[in-house]
């Protein structure tokens, strides 16, 4: 080559040939796909943007509706006393913590959460996790090995059945509250595999519709079979249960159930989880899970607004009883209305709207235009069952009377509009 000179890449500028594998991708976000009809519509629901949010009522768009779309259950995220102590505990102990749990993540305010967290639920120890999502996650796989089986029910939540697939034990999963089919899938375990460990694992309340699951005959299951018993109490510590203690607590069960997990964003207005139960059982997720050791530990003022809430769940039990109240008044109201709510039992108030996701989206805009924030839910990764869509309401104990009448009106409004009432034609 000659001193000085460069040879100029054969081909310059021009852009690689893209990847089939983002195929799907330009099909998801093409103009005729759900995706771009319902935004070229002006009726997209996902991803918007709350620009203030004051519990029971929030800002949208510049315009203030009632949230009845939140899971803020005991309706804490605005509490000053709350807020006060997220305050503190970020100038004590900064914004983060830079590390994980096992190395250099743990504070005194952790180990000071997991001990109020495994007196309250009376077991004898409890385990922090970053997410809620994490939390199921990370005991599944910390819990179970290879040659295991985990019984789990089909509606189960999203990280749950990202737990059984992180796992290396075998999944068999039951029909919806099908507890003979559970029973077949056991009995067949112990004929084929008699070696194997078993865990049984479900929501305690479904986070769609609302029910509580039968944990009465899956503790009768998980007993005569020899298996481990998770619930998965997101929607049930703080809702439900003697002092909001959970699922188990709901039928006086709580010492049959090994292994309650939750996450800290919905009554607890933060963000994170834990699981409690024996205290080997807790140590041995704790040094098993790489979703805990491997992950950052909860950020101290997500820590301190946890610790705030049990102390106020504790002190004013009447948020409790105002949230059932609540709950049992909506029911009744949509009912009234002629709106199908399926069989819920818990402040998560489904509404069936129909078939049709555009309606759906329709329908969800049109609330919103009446002053109601809901969750439209379409046949999205398994989240309702298919051809199906529901608005998905959710209450909080500081709903007013005038809150719960202005929700239920614009519902019969948009109801009528849309044909879903008024016409015999309720879809179950």
């Amino acid at each position: 080559m000659i001193q000085g000179e460069h040879l100029e890449p054969a081909v310059a500028n021009v852009r690689a040939p893209e990847p089939s594998l983002f195929d799907k991708t330009h099909a998801f976000m093409a103009p005729g796909a759900l995706i771009g009809r319902s935004r070229a519509a002006g009726l997209y629901p996902y991803f918007r943007a709350i620009e203030r949010n004051e519990g029971a009522c929030a800002v949208v768009d510049g315009r203030n509706v009632i949230m009845a779309g939140s899971n803020n259950y005991l309706g804490l995220t605005g509490d000053p006393r709350v807020k006060e102590a997220a305050i503190r505990a970020v100038e004590q102990y900064g914004t983060g913590c830079t590390g994980s749990r096992f190395l250099n993540g743990t504070l005194d305010l952790h180990l000071e959460l997991e001990s109020r967290l495994a007196n309250f639920m009376g077991k004898e120890s409890a385990i922090l996790f970053s997410t809620g999502y994490m939390t199921n996650m990370g005991v599944i796989q910390g819990i179970t090995s290879k040659n295991d089986i985990i019984f789990s029910d089909k509606d189960n939540h999203a990280c749950i059945v990202a737990g059984t697939q992180v796992s290396p034990a075998d999944t068999w999963r039951y029909r919806h509250f099908d507890l003979k089919h559970l029973r077949r899938l056991l009995v067949k375990a112990e004929a084929e595999r008699p070696e194997s460990d078993r865990l049984i694992v479900t929501d305690g309340v479904f986070s769609m519709s609302g029910r509580i699951a039968p944990v009465p005959e899956l503790v009768a299951l998980a007993e005569e079979f020899d298996a481990a018993l998770i619930l998965d109490d997101a929607h049930a510590v703080g809702v439900i249960g003697r002092g909001g203690r959970g699922s188990a607590a709901y039928f006086g069960l709580e010492d049959r159930v090994p292994i309650t997990t939750a996450t800290f964003s919905k009554s607890f207005s933060s963000l994170g989880g834990f699981a409690c139960g024996d205290h080997d059982v807790i140590e041995y997720i704790r040094h098993m899970s790489s979703a805990h050791i491997f992950s950052a530990s909860m950020p101290p003022s997500c820590v301190a607004t946890v610790l705030k809430c049990l102390d106020i769940l504790e002190q004013e039990p009447w948020r409790l009883k105002r949230l059932w109240e609540i709950s049992a008044y909506m029911r009744d109201g949509f009912r009234a209305a002629g709106f199908n709510v399926w069989d819920s039992e818990a402040p998560i108030v489904p509404v069936v709207i129909g078939r049709e996701m555009m309606t759906a989206f329709q329908f969800w805009t049109d609330l919103l235009e009446e002053g109601v924030f809901v969750n439209p839910v379409v046949p999205w990764r398994g989240a309702v069952p298919r051809g199906l869509t529901i608005m998905r309401t959710s209450y909080m104990s500081t709903h007013t009377d005038e809150h719960l009448d202005t929700i239920l009106e614009a519902f019969r409004r948009v109801g009528l509009r849309h044909g879903v009432v008024g016409n015999g034609m309720v879809e179950h």
